[in-house]
Formats: C-alpha cells, structure tokens, sequence
C-alpha cells in the first residue's frame, strides 16, 4: 500500500495533515478516492490520494492515529 506507506514516513518527517478529503470520521459508504493534504515543516504542501481498497486502508490507519492522540 503506497499511499499508506507514505504518509507513515512524511508524518515521521514531522508533516502535518491539513486537509482530508472526504472527512475521515465520515461514513465509508462509496468512499472509493481518499485525498491527504499534508503541510511540511518549510511550508511546502504534498499530497497523497489512494483509490478503492487502499482508500479504506488509509482512513482507518488516520482514524486510529487520532484515536491515540
């Protein structure tokens, strides 16, 4: 899964998430492309998309991180 494998290391690389699309907390139903904007430290801004299964991946790895802060 690449999209979750790079948000793990900019998240790592002190990148904070500033928009997700659609909302993580949001229902699941028909959720088939998930868009991760992050902020890097300088100011710079990567984005991160994931499609289907790896779009379900990636939500739930984000609702857990916030679950744990």
């Amino acid at each position: 899964m690449e999209s979750l494998t790079k948000l793990k290391r900019l998240l790592d690389n002190d990148y904070e998430s500033e928009k997700i699309q659609p909302p993580v907390f949001a229902s699941d139903a028909e959720v088939n492309i998930v868009t991760v904007t992050l902020l890097c430290p300088d100011g710079k801004k990567e984005t991160i998309r994931a499609y289907r299964e790896e779009s379900r991946a990636l939500r739930e790895y984000i609702r857990n991180l916030h679950q744990k802060l």
